[in-house]
Order: C-alpha cells, then structure tokens, then sequence
C-alpha cells in the first residue's frame, strides 16, 4: 500500500517538473519575443494567466513527494535528543496535524472547484475555465491527504524507526 502511495506521489511530481520545465521555456519564448518586437514577433498571449494557474499546480503537485523525501522545514533542536520512541511520536503527531491541514485545505478547494466551475469563470485573455487549475490542485491535495495518512499510519506501526525519508 505504502509503495504505491510513493509510486503516485512520485508520478505526480515528476508531472509537476515537466510542467515546470514547459512554463519556464513559455516564459523564455514569451521574453524573448517581447525583446523582438521590431522584428514582428511578440510575447505568448496570457503568459502570466498560464503562469500562474500552472505555479499553483506545480506546488501542490510537488508537496506530496516532499513530504515523502523529508523535505520539509523542521526544527529538530529539541527532539533530536529524544528516544527513538518519543521521536517517532512527535513525527507521527506532526503528520496527523497536516493531514488535518490537508483535509481542510482539500475540502476548500473542493469548493472553491465547485463555485469556478458552477459560475463558469475564466480567465480574461486565454478564456481558459479557473476549474480546470482547482481540479488539478484537488487531486495532488487528496493525493497529498493520503500521504500524510499513510506516513502517519507507518510511523505508528513502527515501521519507520527514525525521521528520515519514508521513500
């Protein structure tokens, strides 16, 4: 089960580099025809639309696998000197508090999907439905939910002795 849930997250973020990659060449295409102007060319029309509806993809697509890694902040000054026990415990306390985040956060956006998509919103140059960027978002944060459940779950049961990366 465990293996799977890495495997998608995994997935997910290698997705969330490639769209990287492609908003960083649209934004050197879009530059660079600004640049050339005189020579008839032009910047991407709603390049900042497609940037940012695609920054926030790549964010939430990219979260689930850095938590996976252990990429996350941590302040370890304290627990360090803590039993291995007492160790796992705070680690698994920390990610049923973020699965709490992460359910709140995947329940608003589940709204926030539903009121783009019932009010058919736009964006102003591309015309492009707002809800296809929440619907992305939705599903790396329910994959996001998942994560933080089954690393909670791994660590409880022992299976995880340290802090490390899970993966």
């Amino acid at each position: 089960m465990f293996s799977i849930v890495v495997r998608v997250a995994e997935g997910l973020a290698l997705l969330g580099g490639l769209l990287l990659l492609t908003l960083a060449l649209m934004v050197t295409v879009s530059v660079g025809g600004r640049a050339l102007i005189p020579l008839g060319l032009g910047p991407v029309p709603g390049d900042f639309e497609l940037v940012e509806m695609g920054s926030a993809i790549v964010v939430f697509f990219f979260l689930p696998w850095c938590h996976l890694r252990g990429g996350h902040a941590a302040v370890d000054l304290l627990v360090l000197h803590f039993p291995r026990g007492a160790q796992r415990l705070v680690l698994a306390v920390g990610d049923v508090l973020m699965l709490l985040v992460w359910l709140v956060l995947t329940w608003r956006l589940a709204l926030g999907l539903l009121d783009k998509w019932r009010s058919a919103e736009t964006t102003f140059i591309l015309q492009l439905p707002l809800w296809w960027a929440y619907a992305a978002c939705l599903l790396a944060a329910v994959l996001g939910c998942g994560v933080y459940a089954a690393c909670g779950l791994r660590r409880l049961a022992r299976r995880d002795a340290t802090g490390a990366a899970l993966a």
